[in-house]
């Protein structure tokens, strides 16, 4: 995962993604009716997906650099993937072709209000192990960035970055106990989804849960909440910032691009105020294109949204203004 700057530029901050990758195909509908039904898709596109990916590419998009490790299958899907990704900007080095099995797909409904329906398949004999991973390269990243999807995979990069000091983040959303329990205690950033939260500590009150955790992790701990905005807690307390108010079309990746924005605002060295700040108006502006990861902003469209929502003459609403088009 190296990365050249030009003489003139500044390094830009490395992000090693860790996770479970698929090609998604994205249709908008009206409504999700009731089953058996048909329904006619206004929109459609496909994209390579993936939670530790769509945070590396927002990573990248925001301005980092930012390489994914993940297993693919040895078909003719797993090398467009490849190709995608690289057009995209991101590292593929670390992408590893798995012989004898296809590469996962998914099929997502997104309807109007910007609520979901996820059917993924998964190769099932897809080898778990982590043993190839380059944790060399690992050890070079400004911050490591894992899912929960591949466990073994995220747990060794983990453990690697620990052992080399580099700050890792895991993206704690919707899991089976375990494997939160298994993972968590290993980052520096624990970032939960409000569900993944309620889950790992055993209670549905945001506040309550993030005094819970926080009070026993050494780490940060945090939680996004939709359009609660960003809860963490901080010296014996919960801090907050809200997010800004949005017209929802799409909500597929919202999570992760907070994440990937989260991480980048964090290693360019701003405080965990500002990085909420920017993540959750990058998590919003989103929110506000159809397509998952593909309606991440840029870095321009993020700071006018900052300055729109959170600026001293800020009005807390973003509109499609913020979004070139």
């Amino acid at each position: 995962m190296q990365t050249v700057e030009s003489p003139n530029e500044a390094p830009r901050k490395r992000m090693a993604a860790v996770g479970a990758i698929c090609n998604s195909s994205i249709y908008r509908v009206a409504n999700i009716p009731p089953l058996p039904s048909k329904v006619l898709a206004d929109e459609m596109c496909q994209v390579v997906d993936g939670m530790a990916l769509s945070a590396a590419y927002a990573f990248v998009r925001l301005g980092g650099h930012a390489g994914i490790c993940a297993r693919v299958g040895d078909d003719d899907l797993g090398v467009s993937m490849r190709r995608t990704l690289a057009a995209e900007g991101l590292d593929t080095s670390g992408l590893r072709s798995i012989p004898g099995t296809v590469t996962s797909q998914a099929a997502v409904i997104v309807d109007h209000h910007g609520d979901r329906l996820v059917v993924p398949y998964h190769d099932h004999r897809v080898d778990k192990s982590p043993d190839w991973l380059p944790f060399a390269d690992l050890a070079r990243a400004d911050i490591v960035h894992c899912d929960a999807r591949w466990v073994e995979g995220s747990e060794a990069a983990m453990r690697a970055a620990n052992a080399a000091g580099v700050p890792c983040m895991i993206d704690g959303d919707v899991a089976p106990l375990d494997v939160l329990e298994r993972l968590v205690p290993l980052a520096t950033y624990a970032v939960f989804s409000d569900a993944g939260l309620s889950i790992y500590a055993g209670c549905n009150d945001v506040e309550t849960a993030l005094i819970r955790v926080g009070s026993r992790h050494p780490g940060h701990v945090g939680a996004s909440c939709g359009r609660e905005g960003y809860a963490w807690y901080e010296n014996g307390r919960v801090r907050r910032v809200p997010a800004p108010e949005i017209e929802v079309v799409d909500t597929l990746a919202a999570g992760d691009v907070f994440h990937g924005a989260f991480a980048l605002a964090l290693m360019e060295g701003r405080g965990i105020t500002y990085a909420a700040e920017f993540a959750c108006v990058a998590a919003s502006l989103k929110c506000m294109r159809f397509g998952g990861r593909l309606g991440c902003p840029t870095r321009a469209e993020v700071d006018e949204g900052m300055r729109i929502a959170y600026g001293p003459r800020g009005s807390g609403r973003l509109n499609r203004s913020c979004l070139a088009s």
